[in-house]
């Protein structure tokens, strides 16, 4: 008997076959595609809906708001009228509490994102006594929710006479434990010792070194940081509540409450409480846009070689 050899060229399908079908695994892959970019949807449907519910919302008169249909807009597109009322209601009331978020979000933001890093910095490249201890406090701060700390907080101002100041607001928002833990994190994987020893042989100080060389690595932690804070300050509701009773301090959060709280009596405060949260969410959307680009590793990402 002889045997027969085919002179047929191999085709991909043939390789794929001899390699223990791998175009199995090919055609598996559009599949998970699928799945995962169907629930990205889902989930960006979440967070972008009631975004979208609220630039229809603040188009509306109050009459269109409960007589159309909440996800389109409505007969009379009144969205510049509504603006220009938020704006120019009680003298430009809704422009005041807009900067008194805005120094509260940003001030504190900046400060407790510096201080955070610091510290972070500190416990991660500095050995000492008591240093897990210290890191142990902290993140048990991190479970402690602000509202148990608001009454205690609320005593203490008052008995310094800071009651119903911008310092009671801004001095708590300095402070941000979860900021701590994550720059400690940060900086202990990413800030390599060696780079502090050669910043040290040139002459450098640990405050230089921190603020040239740690900063630098730790941008995308810091940046983290930052949005996390202004967010946190920009949306809180409680603290300013107990602290602030002075509609001059109020910040946007708390000024749009009290609108919201007279629609039943004054049905126009829907319009104005409408308008007023769409024009609450510009601010954090421009941040986010801005700092993005922030979002990426470290300058000096893979400058040592282990």
């Amino acid at each position: 008997m002889t045997a027969t050899v085919s002179t047929r060229p191999r085709t991909a399908a043939d390789q794929g076959a001899a390699a223990g079908e791998p175009g199995q695994v090919r055609r598996g892959r559009p599949a998970t595609k699928i799945i995962v970019t169907g629930i990205l949807v889902v989930v960006a449907l979440y967070f972008l809906v009631p975004v979208y519910w609220v630039v229809v919302a603040a188009s509306k008169t109050t009459d269109d708001l409960f007589g159309t249909n909440g996800f389109w807009f409505g007969d009379t597109f009144a969205l510049f009228d509504n603006l220009a009322a938020v704006l120019t209601y009680g003298g430009g009331v809704f422009v005041r509490w807009l900067g008194n978020s805005v120094l509260y979000a940003g001030v504190g933001g900046l400060i407790a994102t510096y201080l955070a890093a610091a510290g972070g910095y500190a416990l991660a490249k500095y050995r000492f006594r008591g240093n897990n201890l210290v890191f142990g406090l902290v993140l048990g701060g991190v479970l402690v929710p602000g509202t148990a700390t608001a009454l205690p907080l609320f005593l203490l101002f008052s008995q310094l006479g800071l009651a119903n100041t911008y310092w009671s607001v801004l001095i708590p928002s300095l402070v941000s434990p979860f900021g701590f833990f994550l720059c400690r994190i940060y900086a202990d994987s990413s800030v390599d010792s060696s780079l502090m020893e050669a910043a040290r042989i040139d002459g450098a100080g640990e405050l230089r070194i921190f603020h040239t060389i740690g900063l630098r690595i730790m941008t995308p932690a810091l940046v983290t940081v930052f949005l996390f804070q202004i967010v946190g300050i920009w949306n809180n509701y409680f603290l300013p509540l107990v602290m602030l009773s002075d509609q001059e301090l109020y910040p946007i959060t708390l000024g749009l409450n009290n609108w919201n709280s007279q629609t039943d009596r004054l049905p126009e405060f829907y319009e104005l409480t409408t308008g007023g949260v769409l024009l609450s969410v510009i601010p954090l959307a421009i941040a986010m846009i801005v700092l993005q680009r922030f979002w990426r590793g470290g300058l000096t990402e893979g400058a040592v070689k282990a």
